[in-house]
């Protein structure tokens, strides 16, 4: 017969802002999130990602350590973070010195289901449903794809 570990979801240890809004479940640990954010059920943001003021993470989410989300961002349902590239050609496991960032700038708008390898996406930058965004991002503009490649230039990138 075997056994079995039952691991509650929990929120420990969490930096939040004024006027946060979590729904549970969700497994918030070691993070902060910023003033009049909103947290959407079934979301794990781990120990030492910022998230801005004034975001809205919506369901399913899942941000990893040493993920920056600038203020007013909107994440869509289904949004992961990936924080290790496999560069050894399989996951870091314990080897978190192998990990890598990935920067978010202020009013990016990132659609559900979207994968964000380790990179920086620019203030005003929106990324389509489903898009996969393997290379930084350095102009204001609409990405999709797999890769994401810029499909639209926004003028003023706000």
């Amino acid at each position: 017969m075997s056994t079995f570990q039952s691991i509650q979801s929990t929120i420990r240890e969490v930096t939040f802002g004024a006027g946060v809004k979590v729904v549970e479940p969700c497994n918030l640990y070691e993070c902060k999130i910023g003033a009049d954010s909103f947290i959407g059920p079934f979301v794990e943001i781990q120990k030492d990602a910022v998230i801005g003021e004034r975001c809205r993470i919506q369901s399913h989410s899942f941000i990893c350590s040493l993920v920056t989300i600038g203020n007013d961002c909107f994440i869509g349902h289904g949004v992961m973070f990936v924080n290790d590239t496999f560069r050894s050609g399989g996951p870091a496991a314990g080897n978190t010195n192998e990990w890598k960032p990935t920067h978010i700038g202020d009013h990016v708008s990132i659609g559900s289901n979207a994968t964000i390898l380790p990179v920086s996406i620019c203030h005003g930058a929106v990324i389509g449903a489903g898009a996969v965004v393997a290379k930084d991002i350095t102009e204001p503009g609409i990405y999709a794809g797999n890769p994401a490649v810029l499909i639209r230039r926004i003028a003023n990138g706000l």
